[in-house]
């Protein structure tokens, strides 16, 4: 094994990675502030209640998805691919959806016991699990070092 230490990226590789990540942020803030006026509107026009159609193809199809992720965490992380902490957040935050829509939704009828004990007991804490444990694999990967100034 070759103890040389890994070349240092160059100037123009840095400056590229700091306009795509500027680039990113500024996109991410003006979704961010436009979002605001958007749900601000929704809270005063949609109505309380709404009869819906497809009701089981919405959820079955969510839950397909949800398993699809579930799945592919497994796969990437039997695998010990990097693509695990991609896999794992996404799966995370449908967990998350899933416990809010189906309390969310449950409100008002004997059902929402059950929901909220799934939610908590289930969805929740797995969700919280993954996040976990991706926050720990990310604390062990070793990122280019670059100089010392601010990033923009």
């Amino acid at each position: 094994m070759s103890g040389t230490a890994a070349e240092a990226p160059s100037p123009q590789l840095l400056e590229h990675i700091r306009r795509q990540r500027r680039h990113t942020l500024e996109l991410l803030t003006v979704c961010a502030v436009g979002l605001v006026p958007w749900t601000i509107l929704l809270a005063f026009t949609l109505p309380s209640g709404y009869t819906v159609r497809q009701w089981r193809t919405t959820w079955v199809g969510f839950d397909v998805l949800l398993l699809l992720a579930m799945a592919a965490t497994a796969l990437l992380g039997w695998r010990r691919h990097r693509g695990v902490v991609v896999a794992a957040v996404s799966t995370g935050a449908l967990l998350v959806c899933d416990a809010w829509f189906d309390v969310s939704l449950a409100l008002g009828t004997p059902d929402v016991w059950w929901s909220a004990a799934l939610a908590v007991c289930v969805e929740l804490p797995l969700a919280g699990f993954l996040i976990h444990r991706v926050l720990g694999m990310l604390k062990l990967a070793q990122w280019p070092s670059a100089p010392r100034e601010r990033v923009r």
